[in-house]
């Protein structure tokens, strides 16, 4: 379920990625910020995908599971330190700084009260820490209702930070890749390796 709608979504991303500039694409999202409604959600949700916001999650469901603790935290960890050196090493200019250099020609429209980044664009951390937690919650849940309200929290956590002008499309999509795949790399490691469930005999199911 999760996965199916996951993969969607990558064939929609993908369709403007290949048919239009990154611009392009930019200038559609940012047609739509100036509803102060919309623009309050945003502003706040994309908190979701931040770093101490996750790590919470995962402390909590460590209370409660051991096991599927241990297994979203060590999915974030393994996403938020892939995604960490891939910023040190690109230095790749957000939407922000590249609009105001253009500024006689290109208007962006901004949400009030949001700090704006103009370095260190690529890939989004805030996406591949939300996709990775929630990627993670959904897979190791078997609650389709449970696994359809992960989606839509990581979709619209990564979504928020293409309307508040933080990333690119394509920022958001390599994020949401590497935090998906973290989760499906550590979904096989805690839920179908029985060798090393066995070693780690400390984890009971859920």
């Amino acid at each position: 379920m999760y996965l199916g709608l996951y993969l969607v979504a990558l064939i929609v991303a993908s369709y403007y990625l290949l048919r239009y500039d990154k611009l392009i694409i930019h200038q559609m999202v940012n047609y739509w910020v100036g509803n102060p409604a919309v623009d309050t959600f945003y502003k706040y949700f994309t908190n979701v995908g931040d770093g101490i916001f996750v790590v919470a999650i995962g402390i909590i469901v460590l209370l409660v599971s051991m096991k599927r603790g241990v297994y979203v935290l060590l999915s974030y960890a393994g996403a938020g330190i892939t995604s960490s050196i891939l910023k040190a090493s690109v230095n790749y200019t957000r939407p922000f700084a590249f609009f105001d250099y253009y500024k006689k020609h290109l208007k962006l429209n901004l949400v009030d009260g949001v700090e704006m980044l103009g370095e260190r664009s690529f890939p989004s951390g805030h996406a591949t820490a939300a996709f990775a937690v929630f990627t993670a919650l959904a897979l190791s849940t078997d609650n389709k209702i449970a696994k359809i309200i992960f989606f839509v929290i990581a979709i619209n956590a990564a979504f928020s930070r293409i309307y508040l002008s933080q990333h690119w499309l394509f920022d958001v999509f390599v994020g949401s890749l590497i935090g998906t795949f973290y989760a499906i790399l550590f979904y096989f490691v805690f839920y179908t390796s029985e060798r090393f469930n066995n070693k780690l005999n400390i984890f009971k199911p859920n």
